[in-house]
C-alpha cells in the first residue's frame, strides 16, 4: 500500500513531535531547516498511519538498520517498508514483501546528468519524450525504488540498474500537476 502527503507547507512539526519515536524526533530535530524537519516527521506518520490501517498497530514503530542502512521495524521483521521525501511529497511503501520506493521533483534537466546516469536506451527515451525533465526524474525514481528495495542505496554505475532489475515489478506515479514523480519497486 501506498501513503502520500504532499502538502508538506501545511505540516505542523511542532504537533507532530508528540507523535514520534524518541529516535524519530530526535532525527527530526538534527535538520538544520524547516522542510528537512517537516519531511521527516511526516515520513514517520505516514509510516504510522499505514501500519494502523494496514495492521492494526498503534504503537510508535522503533527500527533496526541493515547492513547498508535500510531501515525495518524492529519488532515486526515480516513487514516491509521504505519510505522517502522531496521537497513536495513524503511517501510510504508498505508490504509483506520488500519494497522500495523513490520521490523526488521534477527539476530542471541536466543532459551531463542524464548521461552520466542513464544507459543509451534511456538516454533516448528522454531525448524523445515531450518533456526529458518527467522522462529523466521518472527513471531516476524507478532506479533508486530498485535499489532501495535491495538495501543497496546508490551505488558508482547507475546505467545498468534498470536492466538488472527487469524481473521486479515497477511502478511509476507522476502527480496531477507534474510537481513530483514517484516509484514503487517490489518483486
Amino acid at each position: 500500500m501506498i501513503y502520500i502527503n504532499d502538502n508538506i507547507d501545511a505540516f505542523d512539526v511542532e504537533a507532530a513531535l508528540p507523535l514520534l519515536s524518541e529516535e524519530r524526533r530526535q532525527q527530526t530535530l538534527r535538520f538544520r531547516y524547516a522542510r528537512g524537519r517537516q519531511t521527516c516527521a511526516a515520513a514517520y506518520l505516514l509510516l504510522c498511519e499505514g501500519l494502523q490501517k494496514e495492521y492494526g498497530i498503534t504503537g510508535k514503530p522503533l527500527f533496526s538498520y541493515g547492513p547498508h542502512g535500510k531501515p525495518a521495524l524492529r519488532d515486526y521483521p515480516h513487514i516491509h517498508f521504505n519510505i522517502s521525501h522531496c521537497r513536495e511529497a513524503v511517501v510510504c511503501a508498505i508490504s509483506d514483501k520488500p519494497v522500495g520506493i523513490d520521490v523526488e521533483s521534477v527539476g530542471r534537466y541536466k543532459e551531463s546528468v542524464a548521461r552520466y546516469t542513464m544507459n543509451q536506451q534511456e538516454m533516448q527515451q528522454i531525448q524523445q519524450a515531450e518533456r526529458p525533465d518527467v522522462m529523466f526524474t521518472r527513471l531516476w525514481t524507478m532506479k533508486e525504488a530498485v535499489l532501495k528495495l535491495s538495501g543497496e542505496g546508490l551505488r558508482d554505475n547507475l546505467k545498468d540498474v534498470l536492466t538488472d532489475a527487469a524481473a521486479l515489478h515497477i511502478s511509476t506515479v507522476v502527480s496531477p500537476d507534474t510537481r513530483y514523480i514517484y516509484s514503487v519497486a517490489c518483486e
